[in-house]
């Protein structure tokens, strides 16, 4: 499900011969679309579908869509998977947790600061309820399509500095090292359960992570202006809380086999 995001082409690139679902195809959010779904053939359930609008969610108008994606869609899928005997696989989100601490292993308690983050955590929970399943835990994703490294190199072509906050720590996730993280788990048949999934390396703020792309980008780095989450928000009444600390502890699945490759490296790859 959700083959038409990020995560959904990587993982299509990965398993090119899975039935690749979107919405029109498979309502994830229609209990009786799923119970009568053919899953004859089917192994594993991965569901790349979610709502991702951090600050939408906080609409009012919207919350009851936000839960029928994040929580609702997640429990039939769970369900189903049970049903049928198959492996589900789901993606979790740094925003389950408030950031005050400074590294986030998978037992960690959920302490989300917004709608989309406890919708999230609630998500995780209907997770667990499928007797075979990989909740993967990922930040800061960065994949083919619009993100905020190209939203960034978007505004250094166009000669726009903008503000990004400072204060924010963490690693980049490249929707690759999702699906490969994913295909090794499922084939090492790693103990169920939740696993952090990001890059490696040193954690660094999105300012940082803007110098780079404007550098590569034949820009200056000074073009960034560095400010705080509360500066950055201070006029913006309506957005989402963000945790401060994102960095997920990833021994869990390094202990695995499978060893993330640093984000900065693969950042540079992509910017050429």
């Amino acid at each position: 499900t959700g083959a038409n995001g990020q995560v959904g082409r990587a993982l299509q690139k990965i398993y090119p011969q899975a039935l690749a679902l979107d919405r029109e195809q498979l309502d994830i959010t229609d209990q009786k679309a799923i119970n009568e779904f053919n899953w004859d053939n089917t192994k594993v359930i991965i569901n790349a579908a979610a709502w991702t609008d951090v600050d939408g969610a906080e609409n009012p108008s919207n919350y009851s869509l936000v839960k029928a994606v994040n929580v609702d869609a997640t429990r039939y899928l769970a369900t189903a998977a049970n049903q049928h005997d198959l492996t589900f696989v789901t993606f979790s989100s740094d925003y389950v947790f408030d950031g005050s601490q400074p590294i986030h292993n998978e037992d960690e308690p959920f302490s989300p600061l917004n709608i989309y983050g406890k919708t999230k955590a609630d998500g995780d929970l209907a997770a667990t309820t499928a007797t075979k399943h990989y909740i993967i835990r990922t930040s800061w994703v960065i994949g083919d399509g619009r993100n905020f490294v190209s939203i960034m190199q978007d505004l250094a072509a166009r000669g726009i500095g903008p503000s990004v906050v400072n204060d924010q720590i963490g690693r980049l996730t490249f929707t690759d090292t999702l699906a490969r993280g994913i295909k090794h788990l499922l084939e090492t048949n790693a103990p169920y359960g939740t696993y952090n999934l990001t890059n490696e390396g040193q954690p660094t703020s999105w300012a940082e992570i803007a110098k780079i792309v404007f550098e590569k980008s034949g820009k200056s780095s000074s073009d960034i202006q560095p400010v705080s989450t509360a500066e950055y928000f201070a006029s913006k009444p309506s957005v989402a809380q963000r945790p401060l600390q994102s960095t997920l502890d990833l021994t869990k699945i390094e202990k695995t086999g499978f060893i993330p490759e640093d984000w900065r490296d693969k950042l540079n790859r992509l910017l050429g």
